[in-house]
């Protein structure tokens, strides 16, 4: 019997061989040839047969039978453990849950039992009239041990307006933690606690090299469930969505980011989205939280969050260039004034005009807090009366305020950019893409703009936003 049992390689003699009798069969000369019995070629082909079966699959990776290729993997038959693609999902949670934290918010509560109940903050010594609550929760993750510190990573907005933030570990052990460095723009912020009881760091994987259709698992504190998994897989491995910075509605920013459909919850913000590796590929940031949609989660690329990372750690901040201007992007206010036209005249209130922003601020930080407002409405101006712009002009930047460079360069109220050095600029989001990703501090600019009608264009060089 032969390796295979077909026709083609059988070696059993068929019947019309057996027809032959005990005829000869012979190769080579009369006189000295081998005498080839039925017996000695079954033999001889069962031989053969083994030979031919130990030469393919020992020194081919496959061979072709009739009109469909078959391939041999060398130790498909073999399966450890860690390719079994149910085991892989086990393995890459272990190994990156011990790094995961959660991350609590605390803020100063009013003391409802006050006279004017209108309270006031703990000052840290306990003897205040309020304490600290918790205000918002969300996740980090560990990603370095340095001299004793151990640094999280985890979204700007899970922070904001903290005046104490508590880290809690896989093992329940809360510690305080310090804000090293935020960065609003990007939605990053980093932390420190001490590493004495920190056993685990997060290990990064390449977000660069993600392909539609992969695996993906977010770990996080959804809901206050700390130490909670979700998996899916990466809907879109390049997604660019707007985002309003001020949260006032106006988009005045892009941010890149992975799209997923693994469940994204409050309370997931800042956790690490990872391959099935146990890499960090991602930080867990936003989803689209709109009645009947399902599975439309976000995350920062990793690839695209380390350098900002790098720089909260070395100067708790990103530098990045200042132009000094307070704007309103013009189709805004042009689409306001039409509506209010239609309105029986009646102009609709500007931001800052009965309305305020989230933060107080009217209109949009072309760089994002680049001209605070003082916390009140008549802090900014805005624009007065008709502006006067050449016919075909409706795109442009409003400015404001102007500060520091711009102001020292001659911008003022009511000026209309439209322009920076050749570059079109239809709205503060265009202003601050081509700012942050053009230019560097201490770079000239040559801004155009428009004043009472006339075209106008000033250069000045770009400088560092300073703390106030």
């Amino acid at each position: 019997m032969s390796l295979f049992d077909d026709d083609f390689y059988s070696t059993r003699v068929s019947r019309r061989i057996r027809s032959v009798g005990r005829r000869d069969v012979s190769f080579g000369k009369r006189g000295g040839g081998i005498r080839w019995t039925p017996v000695r070629m079954a033999v001889a082909s069962s031989v053969v047969s083994a030979l031919a079966v130990v030469l393919v699959f020992g020194a081919f990776t496959g061979f072709e039978r009739g009109d469909h290729a078959v391939t041999a993997v060398s130790g498909v038959t073999n399966v450890g453990m860690s390719d079994n693609p149910l085991e892989k999902t086990i393995s890459a949670a272990a190994k990156m849950r011990p790094a995961v934290v959660s991350i609590i918010n605390e803020q100063a509560q009013p003391d409802s039992g006050s006279a004017d109940g209108s309270g006031s903050a703990d000052d840290g010594s306990g003897e205040g009239d309020s304490g600290l609550a918790q205000a918002a929760l969300g996740s980090g993750f560990i990603f370095e041990k340095v001299k004793g510190k151990a640094h999280i990573i985890t979204n700007n907005h899970v922070i904001e307006g903290a005046v104490a933030v508590k880290a809690v570990l896989s093992t329940g052990e809360t510690l305080d933690a310090k804000v090293v460095g935020t960065d609003a723009i990007t939605d990053l912020a980093v932390l420190e606690v001490d590493a004495d009881h920190v056993d685990a760091v997060a290990e990064f994987g390449d977000s660069d090299g993600l392909r539609a259709g992969q695996w993906v698992m977010a770990i996080g504190n959804p809901l206050g469930l700390s130490d909670s998994l979700s998996m899916g897989i990466v809907s879109k491995t390049k997604r660019v969505i707007p985002i309003s910075l001020s949260q006032d509605g106006n988009y005045d920013w892009e941010q890149e980011v992975i799209q997923i459909d693994a469940s994204i919850n409050q309370g997931n913000s800042g956790g690490p989205l990872i391959d099935l590796d146990g890499n960090v590929i991602g930080i867990n940031s936003m989803k689209i939280a709109e009645y009947g949609v399902e599975g439309v989660g976000f995350a920062i690329p990793s690839h695209i969050a380390m350098p900002i990372v790098q720089s909260l750690l070395e100067y708790g901040k990103v530098k990045r260039p200042y132009l000094g201007v307070y704007t309103m992007d013009l189709d805004l206010y042009l689409s306001q004034q039409t509506a209010g036209a239609g309105l029986g005249g009646e102009q609709l209130p500007l931001p800052g005009e009965g309305s305020s922003s989230d933060d107080g601020s009217a209109g949009s930080a072309a760089e994002g807090d680049d001209v605070a407002p003082e916390g009140n409405d008549d802090s900014v101006m805005q624009p007065q009366g008709e502006l006067k712009l050449p016919e075909g002009v409706d795109q442009g930047v409003i400015v404001l305020q102007a500060v520091g460079p711009a102001a020292e360069a001659g911008l003022a109220f009511n000026d209309i950019i439209v322009k920076l050095d050749n570059m079109p600029i239809s709205s503060t989001m265009e202003l601050r893409k081509y700012l942050y990703g053009k230019k560097e501090i201490g770079d000239e600019i040559e801004v155009t703009f428009y004043r009472d009608g006339e075209k106008r264009t000033t250069t000045f060089k770009l400088a560092e936003k300073t703390e106030e």
